[in-house]
């Protein structure tokens, strides 16, 4: 039977009682749906799943993506390589919602541990809709009806600005101009309303000017990820993470240089945000 231990108030459970590798029915499929709405990100311990096994449980929850700047396992280009080496640590430290440059954002990402370092190395997840319950009347209203800009090369202007890095993700570049997007989005599953925007993506509010757009995304990105509305997971070997993108923001924590890390996700269709 599937159990659930939750992680913290706001968001987060552990789940027992299921086997990966094995195909899933309707009726469990089902369930992890509601545990996904649920909890918002779900972790599974002792999972030792294949690329195929991998790709087969993101299917059943939608058609899978690809990431314009990332390598991907051999045979399965929808699994993307997420690894931190002594030469190539990763660059990615801040808090975000994966893709917000596009103009349909994933649904989610399931991300196994290939690689943990035995020390360090937990990721933090935090929940927007928790944030956006936690903001006062008159603001959510404020917010109600901006947009803001999110963008490809903001996120990535560390690896546009390497050696190279501008010619390697010209293409990415040309297919992923800015977007915008609400800033107050609503699930389209639960109907609860949500914060949509990142530190890493976002980069101004549609209509204000430099100070003002400035000052409300310095607020709201402090305000989303404060302690009780975050979780946190130490990964182990085969661990398993799946999170819903619509309504989560997520960090890596890089604590542990220079021990070897190599995740590998894959990422599932999502709609335009409304």
């Amino acid at each position: 039977m599937i159990q659930a231990k939750p992680l913290a108030a706001a968001l987060g459970a552990e789940i027992s009682g299921i086997n990966l590798r094995q195909a899933l029915n309707a009726e469990t499929i089902s369930s992890l749906k509601q545990l996904l709405a649920q909890y918002q990100v779900i972790f599974f311990r002792d999972q030792d799943i294949d690329s195929a096994q991998h790709k087969a449980l993101a299917e059943a929850f939608g058609p899978l993506q690809s990431h314009p700047a990332y390598g991907t396992v051999e045979g399965y280009p929808e699994i993307t390589i997420l690894e931190s080496t002594p030469n190539k640590p990763t660059k990615i430290e801040e808090w975000h919602t994966d893709m917000t440059f596009m103009p349909k954002p994933p649904l989610g990402s399931i991300l196994r541990s290939r690689i943990s370092p035995e020390v360090g190395g937990d990721t933090s997840w935090a929940s927007l809709g928790a944030a956006y319950d936690g903001l006062s009347d008159k603001m959510q209203s404020f917010l109600s009806s901006l947009r803001a800009v999110h963008d490809f090369a903001h996120g990535f202007r560390h690896s546009l600005a390497e050696p190279g890095g501008r010619e390697r993700l010209a293409r990415a570049l040309e297919e992923n101009p800015p977007v915008e997007h609400p800033v107050i989005r609503t699930h389209p599953e639960t109907g609860r309303k949500m914060i949509f925007v990142n530190s890493l993506f976002t980069t101004h509010i549609v209509g204000m000017n430099e100070c003002e757009s400035e000052a409300l995304l310095g607020f709201l990105f402090k305000h989303c990820i404060k302690d009780e509305f975050t979780c946190r997971f130490r990964w182990e070997e085969n661990s398993i993470a799946f999170w819903d993108n619509r309504s989560t923001l997520h960090k890596p924590i890089n604590d542990y240089f220079p021990a070897h890390r190599r995740m590998e996700r894959i990422t599932i269709d999502g709609g335009k945000p409304f």
